[in-house]
């Protein structure tokens, strides 16, 4: 066994946007050691290089061993626990964003098989192992370890379509792809839930099943969230108005684009960078 460590890297700031490196590490455990049970509120991503351990998602208990990653998602109750002869040395990411489901959706991992066993182990360990050495506080060490989960996330989705035997996707997850692709190339405009349901060929009542059971959330909440974190990015330019932004995302009412963006941030659009800089936004309290 290795001697027991953890070397972490936690983003001081993160920006909701495509996608963000919020956390990452290596850590080689001591017997029995557990995380959890508890919840995170972004994705994460372990890699085991040595050792064992089991994975609980929801009340379901995984075992996990050297050559394995097992994938968190947003609020799923998790815990992880080291073996108690043979305990993991693991290496991590968490990351989260607007492209982040559907990422998420194209890697080889389905509902009821969170754990997956590497074709390639070296290859998924040093391309984790890239972001941490890429860490650091400037934004271009941010721009590094974006650019470096690009690539894990990349050959996670080769892994996947290496899989023997494993459908690359479900007809479920083809959906919800497709309507999220639906919805960034046209969240600007006047879009409802029929549309998106139409575009990819299911009914309105469908679509909500299938969103709830592979992201978590309504097309309405995802379409709503992805509207605010595009808000959130044109505000960060400083070159617009609010009412600007506001068509520019898809609200064409001032005064109800500014009530969404406050139930989603904590805050009023005109507040938002004031608060984001002293660290008050919701999701940067939590």
């Amino acid at each position: 066994m290795a001697n027991v460590y953890k070397q972490s890297f936690k983003q001081a700031q993160v920006d909701n946007i495509e996608l963000s490196v919020y956390n990452c590490g290596l850590q080689s455990c001591e017997k029995g050691y557990t995380w959890g049970p508890g919840v995170r509120d972004h994705y994460l991503i372990h890699y085991v290089a040595s050792g064992k351990g089991t994975y609980v998602v929801n009340g379901v208990t995984y075992p996990v061993s050297s050559g394995d990653v097992f994938l968190a998602k947003p609020s799923q109750l998790i815990t992880y626990t080291a073996d108690q002869e043979d305990p993991w040395e693991y290496y991590w990411v968490g990351f989260n964003g607007s492209a982040a489901n559907k990422l998420v959706l194209q890697m080889p991992f389905r509902p009821d098989a969170p754990v997956h066993t590497c074709k390639n182990p070296e290859l998924i360990k040093q391309s984790i192992f890239n972001i941490f050495l890429s860490r650091g506080p400037e934004n271009f060490s941010e721009a590094y370890m974006v650019g470096y989960l690009y690539l894990f996330i990349a050959e996670l989705m080769k892994e996947n379509d290496q899989t023997a035997g494993h459908p690359q996707q479900t007809s479920s997850s083809v959906y919800v792809m497709n309507a999220i692709k639906f919805i960034q190339f046209n969240y600007s405009h006047e879009i409802t839930i029929d549309d998106i349901a139409k575009s990819v060929g299911v009914s309105r009542s469908h679509l909500y099943r299938v969103f709830m059971s592979n992201i978590g959330e309504s097309p309405i909440d995802y379409l709503t969230h992805y509207r605010i974190n595009e808000a959130c990015h044109l505000l960060q330019t400083g070159q617009f108005s609010i009412a600007e932004i506001a068509t520019s995302v898809g609200f064409f009412d001032q005064f109800y684009f500014s009530r969404v963006f406050k139930k989603s941030k904590g805050v009023p659009p005109s507040r938002y960078l004031a608060s984001k800089e002293a660290g008050m936004t919701k999701e940067e309290s939590r």
